[in-house]
């Protein structure tokens, strides 16, 4: 069974939501879980997905999802630490053009 592992902190005005694990088909309802409850209660989203190893399609549609619901409620969302794998299939499907990637928590964008 995929376990994933969160936590979340804040870094000046933005609440990260730090991931860990596999994002499959069997964890990815926890992941969309975790996601929606961030999107409800913060204003400035990040998702770091810096210890996230392998993510499936399904994993791939919920940062869809996710990104879909921000942008309709005017929020920034920014993804940070995805690995080279995921970029690359990212980058297949089209999805890249419509994330925000950074390489860490200190490169947030501070004029929000």
């Amino acid at each position: 069974m995929s376990t994933l592992l969160f936590s979340q902190s804040t870094h000046d005005n933005w609440s990260v939501l730090s991931v860990e694990g596999q994002i499959d088909s069997k964890s990815v309802g926890d992941f969309q879980e975790s996601l929606a409850q961030m999107t409800d209660i913060s204003q400035c989203i990040a998702v770091d997905l810096t210890k996230v190893s392998f993510m499936s399609s399904a994993g791939l549609r919920a940062l869809l999802v996710v990104h879909k619901q921000t942008s309709s409620q005017a929020k920034p969302l920014v993804f940070i630490g995805i690995n080279d794998d995921i970029k690359d299939v990212m980058r297949v499907t089209g999805f890249l053009q419509h994330f925000t990637l950074i390489s860490t928590c200190e490169d947030l964008p501070t004029n929000v």
